[in-house]
């Protein structure tokens, strides 16, 4: 069996993966190889054909491929090497990868770091807790959307949406610019989980309802759906009875969330956190595994691929220091934990070692609810240095405060820092 070695080994060649591997590059490694499960670069990106992407990074409005275009561009130019169709099966507690593919077999790879960039999939939940039969024409938002941009075939014509995440969003006007009817999109919580800006540009904009605290409570139709049936919900989330509608339809779409990708990062025995699904990260977005690190949508679902970028060029540039220090990012030194409260559901990272921070460290955050009119308050220790007035804050908008290395040292003894969301 074939043995490979390597210094980075980055696992995912999407928005993140190749940003990691750019950063890691142009940081002094030359020892790098992207593993890319798909027969191409680009990961999700190649099927996200509308635009939006790129404002932050390039200033410019960018379609998904034309984005990805940008990194792999830059991933060629720099001569990294990348493996597509190939699998990663394993990877051992010291650092060596089992992998398959057509031309090389099974074979291992011992690398010296590890970037974990194996970005998200759909939560297939919305389907399961819905009473009837499993007919023809159930999709996820993101499988009817490789259909509709990629192989150009067209789920239905009468469209139902359950759930308001970004791709549902999307789909409903991708959907309606293909001929087909969207006759509603229903969303379990009171508020939705996409962007705002999504929510005027995809549904306003063509006067598509979308239903808050609705869910679907029926599928009608054996060998093809020919309806569904819609109820309002209570403040737990179960139907309340005498409020159902019936929409016929010949599809139904599920955008019900995203799950990180983190078989792999269990099976290694990483500790994942319980609110992101996603590995516990340090101020260098390493693991709770020396070498290990991860970021992207694999780390935590993120709202714009800019961030997902920006937060990969982080992790490339740590796991170079990483190798380029002896396989050591330096003494642990003090940590400081970061305690997400009082809304805030999780932060990333979670915790921080002052000595091995950049100048500058952003922690991004989602909260929990709609908040209106509020505060963002960070405490160091339990002395107030932020309080920023927001007017909404809401869990499908992420969030971010930045932190200055030279202030956490100024403060002394410091033990924790808390995000809070306070009222006006």
């Amino acid at each position: 069996m074939n043995t490979f070695t390597y210094d980075i080994v980055i696992i995912g060649g999407g928005p993140a993966g190749l940003a990691a591997a750019a950063s890691a590059k142009r940081n002094g490694i030359d020892s790098i190889l992207i593993l890319e499960r798909d027969n191409q670069l680009g990961g999700i990106l190649n099927q996200c054909i509308h635009n939006g992407f790129g404002l932050h990074t390039f200033q410019e409005e960018l379609t998904g491929p034309e984005y990805a275009k940008r990194y792999i561009d830059q991933v060629c130019d720099l001569q990294i090497e990348y493996k597509l169709n190939t699998m990663v099966l394993d990877v051992s507690a010291d650092k060596v990868l089992t992998a398959i593919n057509r031309t090389d077999g099974l074979f291992h790879i011992q690398a010296r770091a590890i970037i974990l960039a194996m970005g998200c999939r759909e939560r297939p939940r919305g389907a399961l807790n819905i009473p009837g039969f499993r007919p023809a024409g159930i999709y996820s938002a993101g499988t009817a959307q490789r259909l509709v941009n990629i192989e150009g075939f067209m789920p239905g014509k009468e469209v139902v949406i359950l759930g308001s995440g970004d791709i549902g969003l999307i789909m409903a006007r991708r959907m309606t610019l293909e001929g087909a009817k969207v006759k509603v999109v229903a969303e379990l919580m009171p508020f939705s989980g996409g962007l705002k800006r999504n929510i005027v540009q995809c549904l306003d904009d063509f006067g598509i309802p979308l239903k808050l605290s609705h869910t679907v409570v029926a599928i009608h139709g054996k060998e093809r759906v020919e309806g569904i049936t819609l109820a309002k919900v209570d403040s737990h989330g179960k139907p309340i009875p005498g409020t159902e509608e019936e929409y016929s339809c010949d599809t139904l779409l599920l955008s019900c969330g995203l799950i990180p990708e983190n078989e792999i990062s269990r099976s290694i025995g990483l500790q994942i956190e319980p609110v992101t699904n996603g590995p516990s990260v340090n101020e260098s977005l390493e693991t709770s595994a020396e070498g290990i690190f991860a970021c992207g949508n694999v780390l935590h679902v993120h709202d714009l691929v800019d961030y997902v970028s920006e937060e990969a060029a982080a992790a490339g540039k740590n796991a170079a220091k990483y190798i380029q220090s002896g396989c050591s990012l330096g003494k642990p030194g003090n940590s400081v934990s970061i305690l997400p409260t009082g809304g805030v559901r999780y932060t990333v990272p979670k915790e921080l070692t002052i000595d091995r921070m950049d100048e500058e460290l952003t922690v991004r955050f989602r909260v929990g609810a709609v908040y209106k009119n509020c505060y963002l308050a960070v405490y160091f220790n339990d002395k107030q240095i932020l309080h920023r007035k927001k007017q909404i804050m809401a869990p499908g908008e992420m969030e971010e405060i930045k932190l200055k290395k030279s202030e956490l040292e100024h403060f002394g003894h410091l033990n924790s820092i808390t995000i809070q969301i306070e009222e006006a």
